[in-house]
């Protein structure tokens, strides 16, 4: 993710993720990042990529490596 890890100095607040599920196992690709606005009433979200059913999941950045979900 050139570029897109910082965004005025500040670190990503959340992951964005294209979720696959096959069979029992599920698939997690990190495709973005999500930076809170200053005032807590909304984001400023940077995609890598886009997936192809439009389905995004946005992930706190604290909460370590959620592809093991």
């Amino acid at each position: 993710m050139k570029n897109s890890t910082t965004q005025n100095g500040n670190a990503p607040t959340h992951i964005a993720y294209k979720v696959s599920n096959n069979n029992e196992k599920s698939y997690w690709t990190r495709i973005g990042v999500a930076f809170a606005h200053n005032d807590a009433s909304g984001f400023n979200i940077i995609l890598e990529a886009i997936p192809f059913d439009g389905k995004i999941t946005l992930r706190n950045a604290s909460e370590g490596n959620s592809e093991s979900n």
